[in-house]
């Protein structure tokens, strides 16, 4: 989630390369998808999605990734989640 959540693509990619699982689930965010909304980082969300994310995972202190972009005012991921 921290990887995701600051926007580290070479972090993520490494440890999905390691077995990473995408909809790993604890922490504040939920999950990666939920942290990457939350970061406004839309090349992790692509990322994410194109490894499998669940875009509808609950999860986290903001409840989903929907709720997570919206939360922080990321139109551009709210759209891409949508």
């Amino acid at each position: 989630q921290a990887a995701s959540y600051r926007g580290n693509e070479q972090m993520v990619k490494l440890l999905f390369d390691m077995g990473a699982d995408v909809n790993a689930q604890g922490g504040e965010y939920g999950n990666a998808l939920q942290a990457a909304s939350r970061g406004g980082h839309e090349h992790i969300v692509k990322l994410l999605f194109d490894k499998g994310a669940d875009v509808n995972a609950q999860g986290g202190h903001y409840g989903s990734a929907l709720q997570a972009a919206s939360y922080r005012g990321y139109e551009h991921i709210v759209k891409l989640l949508l």
